[in-house]
């Protein structure tokens, strides 16, 4: 199985449960064992390959500007592309810029997706049925890419992704494994950091140094 024999699922779930007059947000980055998978919960209306205009790389965070502060810190991410992102506004990422990004993260061996691939209109919070819906997708996704480690933001997605309750807050730093079609995979969950965990982006930040500095460096 391929990345791209999920699509047509995503899109069945995106006239379910996200705006119709918008694409379904896929993944990006490297995707034959990369060091890391990080996992978000979904996309928004703010990026613009979710038009049905666009035709290229239809993956997280185009358009935006916060997330990239995290990639940058971590050595994830070039100074030259981190800058020219810094200086565009997110109408201005083309389906060439947003290219290139990717293949940037694609170099530091980064796989970014999220949980749930239906785009909203805005921000608005989703139910946890919901993302349970593209769990089963999720797993097919990690053992098509199989990641070295996968980082989990968020309580919601670590929750789900893990069948536990999670307090990230609580677990810092520890491992979880979870077995997916007979293979194990190493999960770490940590916080949010962008919207309204902006302000924990510097604990996100420390944990994942943590994480490439005692068991990817390791």
């Amino acid at each position: 199985m391929k990345l791209e024999d999920l699509t047509k699922d995503y899109d069945r779930l995106q006239l379910k449960y996200g705006a119709k007059e918008l694409n379904s947000i896929y993944s990006g980055g490297c995707t034959n064992k990369p060091d890391f998978c990080f996992v978000f919960m979904n996309p928004t209306g703010k990026n613009p390959s979710s038009s049905k205009s666009w035709t290229g790389l239809r993956a997280p965070w185009l358009g935006t500007k916060n997330i990239w502060d995290l990639f940058y810190n971590l050595n994830l991410l070039s100074d030259s592309v981190y800058q020219k992102i810094k200086k565009k506004k997110g109408k201005d990422w083309t389906e060439e810029f947003s290219r290139d990004v990717y293949s940037d993260v694609e170099k530091h061996r980064i796989f970014v997706t999220n949980l749930g691939k239906c785009t909203q209109i805005d921000a608005r919070p989703l139910h946890d049925k919901v993302y349970k819906e593209y769990l089963e997708l999720l797993r097919k996704e990690i053992e098509i890419v199989n990641p070295k480690i996968i980082v989990l933001f968020g309580n919601q997605v670590s929750s789900i992704v893990l069948n536990e309750k999670i307090s990230v807050s609580l677990c810092r730093k520890k491992e979880f494994k979870r077995t997916i079609n007979g293979k194990d995979y190493i999960f770490y969950s940590v916080f949010y950091p962008v919207g309204n965990g902006r302000y924990n982006l510097d604990k996100s930040i420390d944990d994942i140094k943590w994480i490439i500095e005692k068991k990817l460096n390791n």
